[in-house]
């Protein structure tokens, strides 16, 4: 799930989901409610713990975390050395998730069908938008964390991608990240100079504010997609199966990086001297180049991805 949450396009969500904890999951971040807080207020900590399924969310949030700041470092890796290759997996990905959701589903109708058509139409409304330019205030830092974190909760909707959007992705899922890796790394050979660097420090407050926001969004929304669930489950999974569907061009392998310009045709840059990113010029590729070719085949690697997870969890459930 920490994986997922960090690849955009793709839901930490729906792994819980194909692995078979999902409903678990749920139900657990439900826990955080009036008696859980009374319980851990009121100093009865091994009753909260067991209350809220602490074992459990340990264990998960545990392997969350050292798989998301592995991945922060191998995604920075990658993407700058094999970007088409990157995109290609994640575009599987999707696809896998969007061929998982069709087959586990159901319950076709009239409204299903519409439901899904508006969730196409959102998708692809969402895909040619224009990234927002990066924004470090701290009240809009707090709001992508409840936003974002809706990935972990929601099967298909991708908190990655909404940041991409936001224009935030950069700055909290890899330059403050990387920031707290540093820092870690530093202290633990004894070199705490690296507390003292005004731009490590500025980086740490701005993933403590997103991870506060996150975990607000985490809870609230927990609450809110059980009523959800249990009221319009059909309707919900189909406008996800739509969106996730629609949403596609926004991995779309082959594309060009069109960067923000002045009035004089020059290149602006953010804070870090890096190029804005406007937005991206889709092509059809040449499949008689052998890149082209390569990249299809990791299309096909991230389709394999998810769906050996959706047989994995079938496995589990028949085992269990």
């Amino acid at each position: 799930m920490g994986t997922a949450n960090k690849v955009p396009g793709v839901s930490g969500g729906i792994v819980a989901f194909v692995a078979g904890f999902y409903e678990e999951f749920i139900y657990a971040l439900q826990k955080f409610n009036r008696k859980g807080f009374k319980l851990l207020f009121s100093g009865r900590f091994s009753s909260f713990y067991t209350y809220v399924n602490g074992r459990f969310l340990s264990l998960l949030f545990l392997g969350m975390i050292i798989s998301y700041f592995s991945v922060s470092k191998a995604l920075d890796y990658l993407i700058i050395r094999h970007e088409l290759y990157v995109w290609s997996v994640f575009f599987g990905m999707i696809i896998g998730s969007v061929i998982y959701i069709y087959n586990d589903f159901k319950s076709w109708n009239k409204t299903t069908i519409f439901s899904t058509i508006i969730g196409i139409i959102l998708g692809l409304s969402i895909s040619f938008l224009n990234p927002a330019t990066e924004n470090d205030n701290l009240l809009f830092v707090f709001f992508c964390g409840i936003i974002s974190i809706t990935g972990m909760t929601l099967p298909g909707f991708s908190g990655s991608f909404i940041l991409i959007l936001l224009g935030n992705y950069v700055l909290l899922l890899v330059d403050a990240v990387n920031a707290l890796f540093e820092v870690g790394l530093g202290i633990s050979t004894g070199d705490f100079a690296v507390l003292s660097d005004p731009y490590t420090l500025k980086m740490l407050k701005i993933l403590f504010v997103f991870t506060l926001g996150s975990i607000v969004g985490l809870v609230s929304f927990s609450h809110v997609l059980n009523y959800v669930l249990k009221h319009y489950k059909s309707i919900t999974l189909a406008v996800i199966m739509g969106f996730i569907s629609g949403s596609l061009g926004v991995v779309w392998p082959w594309k060009k990086t069109i960067y923000k310009q002045n009035h004089l045709g020059e290149l602006l840059t953010d804070s870090r001297g890096d190029y804005i990113i406007e937005n991206y010029e889709r092509f059809i590729p040449e499949f008689n180049s052998t890149e082209t070719l390569y990249a299809i085949v990791f299309i096909f690697v991230g389709v394999g991805i998810v769906l050996s997870l959706e047989w994995y969890g079938k496995r589990q459930k028949k085992l269990v």
